[in-house]
């Protein structure tokens, strides 16, 4: 599948123009068509955008079928048992530890990184 001839085809079943696409992503017509035709292949982060400008997720894009595509069934982890995080505690910790950092910003998330790398050198020299 080409990812041009997709983008046309979604953005065409919204009936919307390309200079719709313009105003709603801030991609330039120009750039739109050249994807469009083959001529150029967007980055992710472009990608985001149309898919927003198109008012579907992420997974529209790449896959036909009406519904979301299955989750593979992925063979069980050997040897190491239950992962930290999937299960009682350990999930509600986790889940409240990814809320927290999703209400951070960059610089706050790069001092706790910062400090986190920091704690672990200390870790390790004793």
């Amino acid at each position: 599948m080409l990812i041009g001839q997709r983008l046309r085809e979604l953005r065409e079943a919204k009936k919307l123009s390309q200079g719709d696409i313009e105003k709603r992503t801030g991609l330039l017509r120009c750039y739109s068509s050249r994807v469009e035709n083959g001529h150029t292949v967007p980055n992710l982060e472009t990608l985001e955008k149309y898919a927003r400008a198109l008012e579907v997720p992420m997974y529209r894009l790449f896959y036909e079928g009406d519904e979301p595509p299955e989750k593979p069934k992925l063979p069980p982890t050997e040897g190491r048992g239950t992962m930290w995080g999937t299960t009682g505690s350990d999930q509600r910790e986790l889940r409240k530890f990814a809320k927290a950092l999703s209400r951070m910003n960059d610089r706050q998330r790069r001092l706790l990184l910062a400090m986190a790398q920091n704690m672990a050198h200390r870790t390790r020299i004793k």
